[in-house]
């Protein structure tokens, strides 16, 4: 490909501003890429679950009160607030992150409705965030943020994987309000909001201009969200060089080159710190013309897509990259795909299938945007999920409104207000239907009005009817779950012949009039898929819908489905089942899809006689995981014959009788090294680090470090931690609320990872929390940690 000038090819939505007036000429699309999503105004959904979760979160949107996003703003900029701050993630060091979500959702919104009570409360925020940026560009709801800024721009930094300067991951928070203001923009075509971008932007340049390359790149081992792709669009909107320049800044080498070179160096990393940052790799590309970022993009997308992602389309375990060759972390943890990743993967499928406009990128976005993004919306409440266990017999628990402002929540305000951003490409003369989602689509430049009319997925066929036409090819996706031969397609009720195959694009060219119809048949087929690590673990799916099973609770049990406002809420902290008694298939034979009949009268609704044997086997039905809510489920099931079932729930058993007897005992708990686990317990620390030792996180210091744990009932007796024998000799002091509890050497023992028991005093909780601090001794380290447990 050649390379790019600064009118380059846009990413999806940008296109959008041509129809908003001239003053975004700036982001006019160029003729670089090969194809281009339309702009998300120039598609209205129809009646569809798509629409309902449009609706849904429409209502959830304006139930959320702008001035109370705005007190961190406000205050940070020493102006007076009628309201106070959120709770939660908005009051404890990240404060304003989800304004600037807020600033996306809205703008999206505005796109995808024209509402005109979306718009006025959209004008209404960037007006209250103008009066709250500084002279020199600078916003932010960060607390005491202009003093660790001040710093970092006279060259003093401190950074680890954790905070920058003592704030944490204030990049990460910044980039929310800078994108916020460029979708206000690219969106909505808000003057004022583009401005601001661009102060903000050169505030950013000349802040970091003190910093040297290897400080830039230490700052960037924090989590700093897409800083290099907001400096990009920056770049292309203002036409100044020094913004692609500090977009290459902002772009974190030690994942850059790895991926540039073809090396899948990702497990044990945190999983949506990465996703953003290739985003940023991919703009870059788009905008440059330097291969290694594309390459670095691509090879990204590949490794994820082909060996780290699970049926719903999500990734990651505990919010990190597992081994993938591993997944059994997937099936016994209850903290499964996050779906902020699952949002930024989607984002990076846009950008990569604008440059190469591959099928195979439609059949990746249907399936997470089913199964992942659309099951994560609370149906009617409306309410966000964060993990969704892939763990037999778990749940998952929703945000309310004014309670939870997890990162989660943030980037489900938008992706459920952008569904039409993917339903619809133009490469030239050609019109590209990638999704099946009943929509009208209002082709500009050519005159063009297309309506797609469907009950899709509960049928398995599409209308594509032209309202007004013109001479153009239509390209309607095969997919991949369509077998080969079986997709048919009718123009005004005659059938034509079909040549293309699963992954590539029916073509029809012809000169299209007002009245002609076009009729796909999709026919859908019951799969298996294996766990990724082809261990013993399956999914059921019907086309490209992941099937599911509501399961039984505990005896008298009430699930608590919504995350209270704390800062672990977003957990489902419920008891958890034990392996051997979920529901398994059992059968002779691996090959047992003819068991699965379909339920008259009941559309994608499935029972399989004979096949599930456990708890509730008699009343199990497989539905579309994403009509599935407030229940216990099962999404992946293991696998036994008749004779191998009882040897295989005994080795289950086995695996985790020691887990879950650790786990019954445990008030709280914390994984050192691990980002979100560290921030929902409050670290602080001096001269810390953190990183990894094949697999497992570890913290340590050679200043201090703590956490605050819970203990609301009082019941902790003993504090385990874990070390590694490798850092036999070090010596540090561990601390209870401010008081010594013991000196501690880590010792060098048979075993390359051991825990260590202090008891402790009672009451050590008297207000319900305990603060457990680590300080190094002169000349040695506090740590290596690798586990953190508080025990009954």
């Amino acid at each position: 490909m050649s390379a790019l000038s600064l009118a380059g090819t846009l990413r999806c939505g940008l296109a959008a501003l041509l129809a908003v007036g001239a003053s975004a000429a700036a982001f006019a699309p160029g003729a670089a890429n090969a194809a281009e999503l339309f702009p998300l105004q120039d598609v209205r959904l129809l009646p569809s679950p798509f629409l309902q979760a449009q609706e849904t979160n429409r209502r959830y949107l304006l139930e959320l009160d702008a001035d109370r996003l705005l007190a961190p703003f406000r205050r940070e900029a020493g102006l007076p607030s009628p309201k106070p701050s959120y709770g939660n993630w908005e009051s404890s060091g990240l404060d304003g992150h989800m304004g600037g979500h807020y600033l996306s959702a809205l703008s999206l919104m505005w796109a995808a409705t024209g509402d005109g009570t979306v718009r006025e409360r959209l004008d209404y925020f960037v007006q209250e965030l103008k009066k709250a940026q500084a002279p020199d560009g600078y916003l932010g709801g960060i607390p005491g943020g202009r003093e660790a800024w001040n710093d970092i721009s006279r060259g003093q930094l401190q950074a680890d994987n954790f905070s920058v300067n003592g704030k944490w991951v204030p990049w990460y928070n910044l980039h929310k309000i800078a994108a916020g203001l460029r979708d206000a923009w690219r969106y909505a075509g808000n003057e004022e909001a583009r401005q601001m971008l661009v102060k903000f932007a050169g505030w950013t340049v000349t802040m970091t201009s003190a910093l040297s390359d290897e400080q830039m790149q230490a700052m960037l081992r924090a989590e700093h969200g897409g800083m290099n792709e907001v400096l990009a669009d920056v770049y292309q909107l203002a036409g100044d060089q020094r913004y692609l320049t500090a977009a290459k800044r902002f772009s974190h080498q030690a994942i850059l080159q790895p991926l540039a070179a073809g090396r899948d160096e990702l497990t044990g990393l945190h999983a949506n710190t990465q996703i953003p940052k290739v985003i940023g790799f991919e703009r870059i590309a788009e905008l440059s013309g330097e291969r290694q970022w594309y390459a670095a993009a691509s090879f990204f997308w590949r490794t994820v897509h082909d060996h780290r992602t699970v049926a719903i389309g999500g990734n990651s375990v505990k919010e990190h990259f597992h081994d993938d060759k591993d997944f059994s972390s997937m099936s016994s943890e209850v903290e499964g795909p996050e779906t902020c990743n699952t949002y930024n993967m989607l984002k990076l499928t846009e950008l990569l299938f604008q440059r190469d406009p591959s099928a195979a990128y439609g059949d990746y976005y249907e399936r997470a945007l089913y199964n992942h993004i659309l099951s994560s919306q609370r149906p009617e409440s409306g309410g966000f999920v964060y993990f969704t266990p892939m763990r037999p017999n778990h749940y998952r628990v929703y945000s309310e409104v004014d309670k939870g402002m997890w990162c989660c929540v943030g980037s489900g305000i938008e992706s459920h207000a952008k569904y039409g951003e993917f339903i619809y490409a133009r490469d030239g003369d050609a019109l590209l239907v990638n999704l099946f989602i009943p929509s009208r689509l209002a082709w500009r430049e050519k005159g063009v009005v297309l309506t797609q009319s469907n009950r899709f997925p509960d049928q398995a066929s599409t209308r594509l009817a032209i309202d007004s036409g013109g001479r153009f090819t239509l390209k309607i996706r095969y997919p991949g779950w369509v077998a080969k031969g079986a997709l048919a397609v009718r123009v005004n009720g005659k059938a034509v012949a079909v040549h293309a195959a699963p992954g590539g694009y029916v073509e029809l060219a012809r000169e299209w009039r007002k009245g002609d119809t076009v009729d796909v048949r999709l026919p859908m087929r019951t799969t298996l898929e294996q766990m990724p690590d082809k261990s013993n673990y399956y999914a059921v799916l019907h086309g490209p819908i992941v099937l599911a099973a509501k399961t039984a609770p505990f005896p008298g049990e009430r699930l608590d489905l919504m995350a209270d406002a704390s800062r672990m809420g977003h957990i489902a902290q419920g008891q958890v089942c034990p392996q051997e008694a979920a529901p398994v298939f059992v059968s002779d034979s691996k090959d047992f899809l003819d068991r699965f009949k379909p339920v008259p009268g009941q559309p994608l609704t499935f029972t399989a006689p004979g096949l599930v044997q456990g708890p509730g086997a008699n009343s199990v039905r497989f539905i579309p995981f994403f009509r599935l809510h407030d229940s216990r489920y099962m999404i992946y099931w293991q696998q036994a014959t008749p004779a191998g079932l009882a040897e295989m729930r005994s080795k289950a058993a086995a695996a985790e009788a020691e887990r879950l007897a650790l786990d019954a005992r445990t008030v709280d708990q914390v994984a050192p090294g691990e980002q979100q686990p560290e921030s929902d317990h409050l670290f602080k620390g001096e001269g810390a680090d953190a990183g990894l030792n094949g697999t497992r996180h570890w913290r340590h210091a050679s200043g201090w470090f703590s956490y605050q744990l819970k203990d609301r009932e009082g019941v902790a007796r003993t504090l385990r931690l874990t070390f590694a024998s490798g850092d036999a000799g070090r010596t540090f002091d561990v601390l209870l609320n401010g008081r010594l509890l013991q000196e501690v050497t880590i010792e060098r023992r048979g075993e390359a990872f051991y825990a260590l028991d202090l008891p402790l005093p009672a009451g050590s909780a008297p207000d319900g929390k305990l603060e457990v601090k680590f300080v190094a001794h002169a000349g040695s380290l506090a740590g290596g940690l690798y586990g953190l447990r508080l025990l009954r």
